[in-house]
């Protein structure tokens, strides 16, 4: 098992978000709302991000609704954002069509 990374601060998450296109930070997360053309494209799109995630070994808590993906990242075990969330958030952002 790798080492978990620790929570940053504040004033470090605002500045990483300043590079991160689409991400904002509500209560606490790092949060997205994705939308595709239809259901096969969000769903396609989940399969992609689960993958990376599952080699991260750090998951998303998501949501689907037809063509939507509603996104919140944090890393639970370091009590807050971790550069684990940014680098999710980045992948998710390049595994968009």
């Amino acid at each position: 098992m790798r080492p978990r990374p620790e929570a940053l601060s504040i004033e470090e998450i605002r500045s990483r978000l300043a590079d991160l296109e689409g991400w904002s930070l509500e209560n606490g997360k790092l949060r997205r709302l994705f939308t595709f053309s239809d259901f096969t494209e969000a769903f396609a799109f989940m399969t992609r991000v689960a993958l990376q995630a599952e080699k991260m070994d750090h998951h998303p808590e998501w949501s689907n609704a037809y063509n939507r993906v509603e996104v919140d990242l944090t890393t639970h075990d370091a009590g807050g954002i971790t550069q684990l969330d940014f680098a999710l958030a980045a992948s998710m952002n390049a595994a968009t069509p």
